[in-house]
């Protein structure tokens, strides 16, 4: 019989690749389940196979228990109820399994050396390796030899996230694509990871993104993507060699998956035009990249590192007339012809929404005359705030906003020699202005502070994510003067004050407004497993 368990172990290691240690592990488990129905109660037994010879021999064993000893109990614990349920039981002097238990005070009248946490041990008769034994750990043997396989896959797969992986479709199960990878390894294409109305059959060959590997319990465990920009990079680093090379250099993507796409580019080799060769001999590379992609329409745009030279350019196909940028909001209001308007736009705004994924910059696009009319309304508007606030003439006002400047800011603080270069200011005019622009500043910031004091809102409430000034002094005139105020009502409490009627923007606002309380919260959590560990 002893030998049967070493040829048991051989041929079990050598089938299904897994290590020895492995599958004597799960023998002992359950030889030790075995001989531990030999008795009644719940005792606690073990089980040691010796790894040359294939003798075991079982053990009872009872856990050394220090009641002066408190365990650290994590609530995230699946078994923290039990865990506390014993925590409490020796708190009042009793062993929570007295069959398998022991104080430390009658482990120490044994061995002096032991402590909590150790274990005493008796030699037991050992159950032998019958039938139900047999059962047993051929059940025990399958599933370690599934967790061993499946953590193989993740220590494979675990370094190679963000790149391509190919395998054969085994089925597709409620939208979500299964595809085994060879050795074992099998990933899962969700619903939402798909190019949508693409059609996927048992048997094809697919190629995706590999963006995430978790250990889970069951399931897949190898999360690939179809929609990824990544998986565009990656197919253009397969098909054009000087991208592999790193004479070409690939910096940004966007994807409408199975529709269309916009992919940046630039050559580090003057020589090379890095359009050319992404678009290869007669349009064979990028056509080999649009036809993994289900005929996903590619479009190769040259970088620039002028953002506006850059948005021009991730505009294509329209012609980009005029451009206007506003750092202050990172936006960009982008004039075409009014024939090309369509065409800019692009069928459901995909084009301009590409090409501002593209840049990072919000794209406005208009036809000229609208860019023509919004200028102007901006220039009218900037003159009367002139006039207004520095109480200065209109052709003082109309020089400052053609001189480029647009807030009493700059007025009051770009260089000195900014404004005396102005042909039309003098010295003691440029004096005059600024001086007009500070004051006017610190008027507004005195008022500023005179509206946050006495009944009026906190700054943080007036400040929060989704919340309006108006909105914010009305509720501080109900009694909501802060953030922690506001996160302290339920939904009809808020809507009972009336400033609010829509039911889902009062619960938005709530669940903001408490999004400190629960950040504080998790830094607490950390704090106290940081403390734990």
């Amino acid at each position: 019989m002893n030998k049967e368990i070493l040829t048991v172990v051989d041929v079990v290691s050598n089938e299904k690749g897994v290590a020895k240690e492995i599958i004597f592990d799960a023998l002992e488990a359950a030889l030790a389940s075995a001989t531990k129905k030999r008795f009644e109660g719940d005792i606690d037994c073990r089980v040691a196979i010796d790894r040359g010879t294939g003798d075991y021999q079982a053990y009872r064993r009872w856990e050394v228990v220090d009641p002066a000893a408190r365990p650290a109990l994590n609530p995230l614990d699946e078994d923290h109820a039990e865990a506390l349920a014993a925590e409490e039981k020796i708190a009042e002097g009793e062993l929570p399994y007295p069959e398998r238990q022991i104080w430390l005070t009658d482990a120490t009248a044994r061995d002096a050396a032991l402590k909590g946490g150790d274990f005493i041990e008796e030699p037991l008769e050992a159950a032998e390796f019958g039938r139900i034994a047999a059962q047993t750990a051929k059940q025990m043997i399958v599933q370690k030899v599934r967790e061993a396989e499946r953590a193989q896959v993740v220590d494979a797969y675990k370094d190679r996230v963000g790149e391509l992986v190919m395998g054969v479709v085994k089925r597709v199960d409620r939208g979500n694509v299964f595809i085994d990878l060879g050795g074992n390894a099998e990933a899962v294409i969700t619903k939402d990871q798909l190019i949508p109305r693409e059609m996927v059959r048992s048997g094809d060959r697919i190629r995706g993104y590999l963006f995430d590997v978790r250990p889970e319990k069951r399931g897949p465990q190898l999360f690939v993507s179809r929609t990824a920009k990544e998986l565009l990079i990656e197919l253009f680093k397969l098909e054009v060699p000087e991208i592999g090379e790193g004479v070409i250099e690939v910096l940004h993507a966007a994807r409408d998956p199975g529709l269309r796409a916009k992919i940046a580019v630039r050559s580090r080799d003057q020589r090379i035009d890095p359009i050319g060769a992404c678009v290869g001999m007669r349009g064979s590379r990028v056509q080999a990249v649009s036809n993994e992609l289900g005929g996903e329409r590619v479009d190769i745009i040259l970088w620039d590192e002028n953002p506006a030279q850059f948005v021009i350019n991730a505009m294509s196909p329209a012609d980009v007339v005029s451009i206007l940028v506003d750092e202050d909001t990172h936006t960009m209001d982008v004039a075409v012809v009014e024939e090309q308007l369509s065409q800019a736009i692009g069928r459901n705004g995909q084009n301009v929404r590409l090409a501002s994924q593209l840049t990072g910059w919000e794209l406005n696009v208009m036809t000229e005359s609208q860019a023509e009319q919004k200028s102007e309304a901006e220039v009218l508007k900037n003159q009367k705030m002139f006039m207004e606030q520095l109480a200065v003439d209109e052709e003082v006002a109309a020089i400052l906003v053609q001189e480029g400047f647009t807030s009493i800011e700059e007025v009051a603080y770009v260089p000195e020699q900014e404004m005396l270069d102005i042909d039309e200011f003098d010295e003691a005019l440029v004096q005059e202005l600024r001086q007009r622009a500070k004051d006017a500043l610190l008027t507004r910031a005195i008022a500023s502070e005179e509206r946050f004091d006495g009944d009026g809102p906190q700054q943080d409430l007036v400040e929060m994510e989704g919340m309006n000034e108006e909105l914010a002094f009305r509720l501080a005139a109900s009694g909501v003067k802060s953030m922690d105020d506001l996160a302290e009502l339920s939904v009809d409490e808020l809507l009972e004050l009336g400033e609010l009627e829509d039911e889902k923007f009062a619960a938005a606002l709530i669940m903001k407004a408490r999004e400190p309380w629960f950040a504080d919260a998790a830094q607490n959590n950390d704090i106290e497993e940081r403390a734990d560990g």
